[in-house]
């Protein structure tokens, strides 16, 4: 069985998205968490990616399990750009682009999961853009922080073993743009 998030009671929406807050130095329109004890939901995406990355089929229990999704998906392609890396600096610069690059959003036709997400109101594109872009520049952030070994300044193995896995046999850029 796979791991849901346990963020199941939000109150903010963006299509049919979880709005969390997160603990980040990036404006954006995601609420700030202001603790460093609790957990927000990219601390959970990491925590559980290595579990939820072997599921072919994942049951959506809540609206913050959108989020979930979209943020392991989102890690597949930062453990793809951190194989290349040969130094902490590379791999910041590497995921500093991928996180700022255009990505595709709900409702748009080369969007992966047009099936499990509801394309936002036209009033919510800016929002659920800004709110993506600034997913997904925290994760990178942690996710360099998180794979690259401080000792080698190489990523790690432990990491890189699931680069090949596909969650829910999905990937959010096509894999030749890469």
């Amino acid at each position: 069985m796979a791991y849901h998030s346990s963020f199941d009671k939000s109150k903010f929406r963006v299509g049919n998205m979880a709005l969390l807050p997160i603990r980040t130095r990036y404006s954006g329109p995601a609420p700030n968490e202001t603790s460093n004890e609790n957990e927000d939901i990219i601390d959970e995406a990491i925590k559980y990616f290595r579990a939820n990355i072997f599921f072919r089929n994942y049951d959506i229990k809540n609206d913050a399990d959108r989020t979930l999704i979209y943020l392991t998906l989102y890690i597949t392609e930062c453990l793809r750009r951190l194989q290349k890396c040969q130094s902490r600096t590379q791999a910041q610069k590497e995921l500093t682009a991928l996180s700022i690059s255009t990505f595709p959003i709900p409702g748009d036709s080369d969007f992966p999961l047009n099936g499990m997400f509801s394309k936002p109101t036209h009033d919510e594109v800016d929002k659920m853009k800004q709110y993506l872009e600034q997913l997904r520049k925290e994760c990178s952030d942690r996710m360099v922080d998180r794979v690259i070994d401080p000792e080698t300044d190489k990523p790690s193995k432990w990491w890189l073993c699931f680069v090949r896995r596909r969650f829910m046999d999905k990937s959010l850029l096509n894999i030749g743009s890469l």
